[in-house]
Protein backbone atom coordinates (compact mmCIF):
# COMPACT_ATOMS: atom_id res chain seq x y z
CA UNK A 1 0.00 0.00 0.00
CA UNK A 2 1.13 3.25 -1.16
CA UNK A 3 0.82 7.00 -0.01
CA UNK A 4 -1.20 7.27 -3.14
CA UNK A 5 -3.14 3.73 -2.56
CA UNK A 6 -3.80 5.99 1.02
CA UNK A 7 -5.04 9.05 -0.66
CA UNK A 8 -6.92 7.37 -2.86
CA UNK A 9 -8.77 5.14 -0.26
CA UNK A 10 -9.43 8.27 1.64
CA UNK A 11 -10.98 10.56 -0.94
CA UNK A 12 -12.76 7.45 -1.86
CA UNK A 13 -13.62 6.52 1.43
CA UNK A 14 -17.43 4.60 1.93
CA UNK A 15 -19.42 2.68 4.58
CA UNK A 16 -19.36 -1.11 3.95
CA UNK A 17 -19.66 -4.43 5.31
CA UNK A 18 -15.83 -5.00 4.95
CA UNK A 19 -15.28 -2.07 7.55
CA UNK A 20 -18.30 -2.70 9.37
CA UNK A 21 -16.51 -5.95 10.12
CA UNK A 22 -13.29 -4.84 10.82
CA UNK A 23 -14.92 -1.81 13.01
CA UNK A 24 -16.68 -4.88 15.49
CA UNK A 25 -13.28 -6.74 15.99
CA UNK A 26 -11.36 -4.41 16.65
CA UNK A 27 -14.37 -2.41 19.23
CA UNK A 28 -15.04 -5.68 20.17
CA UNK A 29 -11.42 -6.25 21.73
CA UNK A 30 -11.16 -2.70 22.98
CA UNK A 31 -14.37 -3.14 25.14
CA UNK A 32 -13.40 -6.39 26.45
CA UNK A 33 -9.93 -4.74 27.94
CA UNK A 34 -11.81 -1.55 28.58
CA UNK A 35 -14.79 -3.04 30.68
CA UNK A 36 -13.56 -6.66 31.67
CA UNK A 37 -9.88 -7.15 30.97
CA UNK A 38 -8.66 -4.12 33.07
CA UNK A 39 -11.28 -3.32 35.88
CA UNK A 40 -11.63 -6.65 36.74
CA UNK A 41 -9.35 -9.75 35.35
CA UNK A 42 -6.58 -7.94 36.16
CA UNK A 43 -6.86 -6.97 39.65
CA UNK A 44 -8.81 -10.37 40.33
CA UNK A 45 -5.70 -12.32 38.93
CA UNK A 46 -2.93 -10.09 41.19
CA UNK A 47 -5.14 -10.29 44.45
CA UNK A 48 -5.30 -13.65 44.41
CA UNK A 49 -1.41 -14.43 43.30
CA UNK A 50 -3.21 -17.06 40.37
CA UNK A 51 -0.18 -17.72 37.99
CA UNK A 52 -2.09 -17.06 34.64
CA UNK A 53 1.00 -17.51 32.22
CA UNK A 54 0.88 -13.52 31.99
CA UNK A 55 -2.16 -12.90 30.38
CA UNK A 56 -2.87 -10.21 32.43
CA UNK A 57 0.16 -8.54 32.53
CA UNK A 58 -0.02 -8.51 28.23
CA UNK A 59 -3.77 -7.83 28.14
CA UNK A 60 -2.62 -4.60 26.56
CA UNK A 61 -1.22 -6.17 24.00
CA UNK A 62 -3.25 -8.41 23.38
CA UNK A 63 -6.85 -7.26 23.41
CA UNK A 64 -4.97 -3.83 22.81
CA UNK A 65 -3.56 -4.71 19.92
CA UNK A 66 -6.74 -6.28 18.08
CA UNK A 67 -7.96 -2.77 18.23
CA UNK A 68 -5.52 -0.53 16.88
CA UNK A 69 -5.00 -3.32 14.12
CA UNK A 70 -8.88 -3.59 13.26
CA UNK A 71 -9.94 0.08 14.07
CA UNK A 72 -7.54 1.47 11.53
CA UNK A 73 -7.73 -1.04 8.72
CA UNK A 74 -11.69 -0.23 9.11
CA UNK A 75 -11.24 3.40 8.80
CA UNK A 76 -8.26 3.37 6.24
CA UNK A 77 -8.60 0.38 3.96
CA UNK A 78 -11.73 -0.27 1.77
CA UNK A 79 -10.41 -3.77 0.45
CA UNK A 80 -8.63 -6.41 1.99
CA UNK A 81 -5.90 -6.26 -0.25
CA UNK A 82 -4.99 -2.63 1.22
CA UNK A 83 -5.71 -4.49 4.58
CA UNK A 84 -3.30 -6.80 4.89
CA UNK A 85 -0.17 -4.60 4.48
CA UNK A 86 -1.93 -2.10 6.85
CA UNK A 87 -2.00 -5.05 9.14
CA UNK A 88 1.66 -5.94 9.03
CA UNK A 89 2.41 -2.12 9.06
CA UNK A 90 0.58 -2.17 12.18
CA UNK A 91 2.16 -5.07 13.90
CA UNK A 92 5.20 -3.38 13.35
CA UNK A 93 4.84 -0.54 14.67
CA UNK A 94 3.51 -1.43 17.79
CA UNK A 95 6.47 -3.63 18.25
CA UNK A 96 9.02 -1.09 17.61
CA UNK A 97 6.96 0.92 20.39
CA UNK A 98 7.44 -2.11 23.05
CA UNK A 99 11.39 -2.61 21.96
CA UNK A 100 11.52 1.73 22.34
CA UNK A 101 10.18 1.78 25.96
CA UNK A 102 13.44 2.86 27.16
CA UNK A 103 13.19 6.19 25.70
CA UNK A 104 10.20 6.57 27.88
CA UNK A 105 11.80 5.49 30.84
CA UNK A 106 10.30 2.05 30.80
CA UNK A 107 11.84 -1.27 30.87
CA UNK A 108 11.68 -3.60 27.67
CA UNK A 109 8.87 -6.01 28.49
CA UNK A 110 9.73 -9.26 26.53
CA UNK A 111 6.02 -10.87 27.36
CA UNK A 112 4.50 -7.76 26.13
CA UNK A 113 6.75 -7.89 22.86
CA UNK A 114 6.07 -11.26 22.02
CA UNK A 115 2.59 -10.87 22.78
CA UNK A 116 2.44 -8.39 20.32
CA UNK A 117 4.25 -10.40 17.81
CA UNK A 118 1.43 -13.45 18.98
CA UNK A 119 -1.42 -11.12 18.46
CA UNK A 120 -0.26 -9.75 15.36
CA UNK A 121 0.05 -13.34 14.12
CA UNK A 122 -3.43 -14.28 15.50
CA UNK A 123 -5.10 -10.48 13.72
CA UNK A 124 -3.73 -11.46 10.62
CA UNK A 125 -4.89 -14.96 10.27
CA UNK A 126 -7.87 -13.81 11.71
CA UNK A 127 -8.52 -11.21 8.85
CA UNK A 128 -7.76 -13.50 5.74
CA UNK A 129 -9.87 -16.42 7.35
CA UNK A 130 -12.44 -13.57 7.43
CA UNK A 131 -12.06 -12.18 3.92
CA UNK A 132 -10.81 -15.32 2.15
CA UNK A 133 -12.35 -13.87 -0.84
CA UNK A 134 -11.33 -10.50 -2.28
CA UNK A 135 -14.55 -9.09 -3.03
CA UNK A 136 -15.34 -8.91 0.45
Amino acid sequence: MTLADLKEELVNWKFSKYKLINFLVGITALMIYEFAGRPYYRPWVYANSINDFHIADTLGNSLGAIAAIFIPVALLTNSPMHGRPLIKLLVISIIIYEIAQPMFGKPIDLWDISASVLTGLLSYSLFSAIFKKEGV
